[in-house]
């Protein structure tokens, strides 16, 4: 039986969406985020010892990395499902399965840090200059950078509703968590008007709800 570790709010969402759309069996261990830090907490470290989700566990199989994780899940247990047979499109799968946390999520999370710098309590002495150096890291140097792969993405959509061909695949699901953090705070809106149609169209497929049941609140998709 495979056991995910889910950590609330994190890309072990995706895990638990793969495993619906392949209809394999599962169990949850649960986790939740410390609500001042929202670190994960040390339990995870007993499970691996980075103490990040997703983890799984396949009998005695301890496996971390969500690209490597939705990689052996799809191998194992797939059956051609989720991956592309083309041998093109099987190379546009693996681009977008290590572009997804490679290429665009540091900018992402160079957002997430600095605006908790800009917004986050400081001694009033400190706070005028570290709001000052967050907001031009932000304009000058991140927000150009999330707004050139989000241009980027857009393009890759031009020609039909998936990232690796034709057919939806284990990239898409990769690709989920970059974009719906982006949609929550990097600015993914009306602009980029196939990626906001990529995300109603996997939102709407019933694995990502059954997923959500499982998974509890997911609050990226605020």
């Amino acid at each position: 039986m495979i056991t995910v570790h889910h950590l609330n709010n994190s890309r072990s969402q995706r895990v638990l969406w793969l495993l619906e759309e392949l209809g394999l069996p599962y169990t949850v261990k649960y986790y939740q985020r410390d609500p001042k830090t929202m670190l994960a907490p040390p339990e995870l470290r007993a499970v691996h010892p980075l103490g990040k989700s997703p983890v799984i566990n396949d009998g005695e199989l301890v496996l971390a990395e969500s690209g490597a994780i939705i990689e052996y899940l799809v191998e194992r247990y797939g059956d051609g499902r989720l991956q592309p047979a083309d041998s093109g499109a099987r190379l546009l799968y693996r681009y977008w399965l290590h572009y997804a946390e490679g290429s665009a999520m540091p900018p992402l999370l160079l957002k997430l840090v600095f605006d908790r710098i800009e917004n986050g309590p400081l001694p009033f002495f400190i706070k005028p200059f570290a709001r000052l150096i967050a907001g031009k890291a932000k304009s000058n140097f991140i927000q150009p950078q999330i707004d050139n792969h989000l241009a980027y993405l857009e393009g890759a959509l031009a020609d039909g509703d998936w990232f690796a061909g034709n057919e939806f695949s284990a990239a898409d699901i990769q690709m989920s968590f970059p974009l719906e953090a982006a949609q929550a705070r990097g600015g993914l809106d009306s602009r980029y008007p196939r990626l906001s149609a990529f995300l109603q169209r996997i939102h709407a497929r019933p694995a990502y709800q059954r997923a959500l049941d499982q998974g509890g609140p997911y609050e990226l998709l605020g």
